[in-house]
């Protein structure tokens, strides 16, 4: 489900090299510090041997400075313990903190893009560029800060080498050139395979979730081995990857493995021969073979630059969603007063290129309900989200009460505008916390009852084990509860526009009824956008807003609008010539469910039976 780069891979590995700059300023202090503990790990394994060969060379002469000099030794070896010791604290906290820090970041950029971008991403792939991603990159600062100190044991010791005797420093430099080809191979095997493996990954990531989101169907359907199969059809391939990814590790190590000991034998047999030739002594002799050891050591090199590599990959998935683009707010406030007047300018919403709404203009009165109807994919749900700024038009603006959305802060915003919809995600531990789930002050128990009430939800509610207290996870709910529940949350923060986007659609007739009762009168007064399904929706609306193919189509009231055809083909309906419903207009009888209109005049309940 991952969208194609539009940037290139170049442009998301440079987003994901910032990102890890990023994060090392974060921690600058303890990055700062693991590469200083790591230099001087370094210096002190490059002055023991030095000092090492020293105080043999004293010992062996029998020297009285020779027990001072063994002395320097266990410093030398303490400290280096010591400084290893820190550095190994100081990385972890580094790569917790740096881990952290990139995952907020990320969710903070995933939670304040507009909800159609992040659906481009399927859950399962955003947890696991959250999660498992996201703790790999964040090893990146430290094992790059560790990787710089680690490069001064192999040069330092070259360089002492050279200095202690040129002939077998010589010996050793003759096998360095097939080291860099190794190094370099490695270098680049590496980020090919770890790249393939993660891309793999994310793949059955994605379907996991999506499969755990479905069980019901899947159980319901007798798909389970097939979906299984689907989830674990890449399994081989993420195998061979991880399989590509250690052999290309082993074989690295294996080669250097076997390298090594050939250079230090190498050393030590040219060292011998300097020995037996008096160019050399036994503390010499000594010091130059740890030395060639340190010079050999690329294992280090190769685990920090293995571990390097891994993070950069890494960022370069979790970096996707720092490029998520942002809802911005302004700081501005609604004028005081403002009865919720709602219009939208020449508004246009693309997407993939293609226009969903198209150069939509509409005025709404303050406190008037306007239903939106129109077929499957007309725009409907689009115009919802744009007139409650889930999402920015393309072209054109919209307004509260004469203010453009975007001004607003997120404060005035969110406190004037508020939503429900078809399937409400219920936040909470409780059924109580889960009405009373918003930005605003807690509201207090009476206000989420009188909310609950007003949403048809005090029935069902009272016969859980311990009514608005009970736990959701113990509270079996039905989809028209679920629905319910989150009428009742939006109930409860109704400001000057509240805009229900099938929010009713799992109702029977008689709820939905009192719902749309409750929405007249129970409710704070204000703008309603209904997205509208039901005929009864729009025959008691004050306007009706028909959509076709992203453009408007109509508007009117329902009773006018329903003498097109077109327009009753959207619900499927077209009542028999000479009933109350065909007529519009004609006052309908005694209980069949004519409202009063908010002008004074009634509208039958068209198309439905008398409640």
């Amino acid at each position: 489900m991952t969208p194609p780069d539009p940037t290139g891979e170049a442009a998301l590995a440079h987003s994901g090299d910032r990102a890890l700059v990023a994060a090392a300023r974060h921690s600058a202090g303890r990055t700062a510090a693991v590469g200083a503990c790591s230099v001087g790990a370094a210096l002190a394994a490059l002055a023991e041997p030095a000092v090492l060969g020293h105080a043999l060379d004293l010992l062996l002469r029998g020297d009285p400075a020779g027990p001072r000099w063994t002395l320097w030794c266990a410093a030398v070896v303490v400290a280096e313990i010591l400084l290893d010791a820190l550095t190994t604290r100081l990385t972890g906290q580094v790569d917790g903190r740096s881990t952290a820090w990139l995952r907020r970041l990320g969710l903070a950029r995933l939670l304040g893009t507009a909800p159609h971008h992040a659906q481009r991403y399927a859950p399962g792939e955003l947890a696991a560029r959250l999660t498992a991603h996201a703790t790999e990159a964040g090893t990146a600062p430290a094992a790059a800060a560790g990787a710089v100190a680690s490069l001064l044991p192999p040069v330092g010791g070259l360089v002492a080498l050279f200095l202690i005797d040129v002939w077998t420093a010589l010996a050793f430099v003759a096998g360095i050139p097939l080291l860099a080809v190794l190094l370099r191979a490695f270098a680049r095997d590496s980020a090919l395979s770890v790249s393939s493996y993660q891309r793999v990954q994310l793949a059955m990531a994605a379907r996991l979730v999506e499969a755990l989101a479905g069980a019901r169907t899947i159980a319901a359907a007798g798909t389970v081995a097939r979906e299984r199969s689907r989830i674990l059809a890449d399994l081989p391939e993420l195998g061979s990857e991880g399989r590509q990814m250690w052999r290309v590790y082993g074989g690295v190590t294996a080669r250097t493995s076997a390298l090594m000991p050939l250079l230090l034998y190498v050393v030590l047999g040219v060292g011998g021969f300097r020995l037996a030739a008096g160019a050399l002594g036994v503390g010499a002799l000594l010091a130059a073979v740890r030395y060639a050891g340190l010079a050999a050591g690329v294992g280090a090199v190769t685990g920090r630059l293995a571990a390097v590599v891994r993070g950069r990959t890494a960022a370069r998935r979790t970096a996707a969603l720092f490029e998520l683009p942002a809802l911005s707010h302004g700081v501005g406030e609604l004028p005081e007063g403002g009865s919720g007047a709602l219009e939208l300018r020449g508004v246009t919403v693309l997407r993939g290129g293609k226009p969903v709404l198209q150069e939509v203009t509409l005025r709404v009165p303050g406190g008037a309900t306007v239903a939106v109807v129109g077929r499957s994919g007309s725009g409907k749900t689009v115009l919802a989200a744009v007139a409650g700024r889930l999402t920015d038009p393309d072209a054109g603006q919209v307004l509260l009460d004469g203010t453009p959305l975007p001004q607003l802060s997120q404060r005035a915003l969110r406190g004037a505008v508020g939503h429900a919809f078809d399937r409400p995600a219920l936040l909470g531990e409780t059924v109580a916390d889960a009405v009373s789930f918003g930005a605003g002050p807690r509201p207090g128990p009476d206000a989420v009852r009188a909310a609950g009430r007003a949403a048809g939800a005090e029935s069902f509610v009272r016969r859980l084990p311990d009514g608005y207290d009970t736990l959701l996870a113990d509270a079996p709910l039905s989809g028209g509860e679920y629905q319910r529940l989150g009428l009742a949350r939006a109930f409860l923060y109704a400001g000057r526009l509240l805009v229900l986007d099938d929010a009713t659609s799992g109702l029977d007739t008689v709820t939905a009824r009192e719902v749309e009762r409750a929405l007249a009168d129970g409710v704070r007064p204000g703008t309603r956008i209904v997205i509208a399904h039901r005929i009864s929706s729009a025959a008691r609306a004050d306007l009706v807003v028909w959509l076709d193919g992203g453009r408007v189509r109509g508007t009117g009231s329902h009773a006018r609008l329903w003498r097109d055809p077109e327009y009753r083909a959207v619900f499927g309906a077209d009542p028999p010539p000479g009933s109350p419903e065909a007529v519009p207009g004609r006052q309908a009888a005694p209980g069949s469910g004519a409202v009063r209109a908010p002008g004074g005049g009634s509208r039958a309940d068209a198309g439905e039976p008398p409640a």
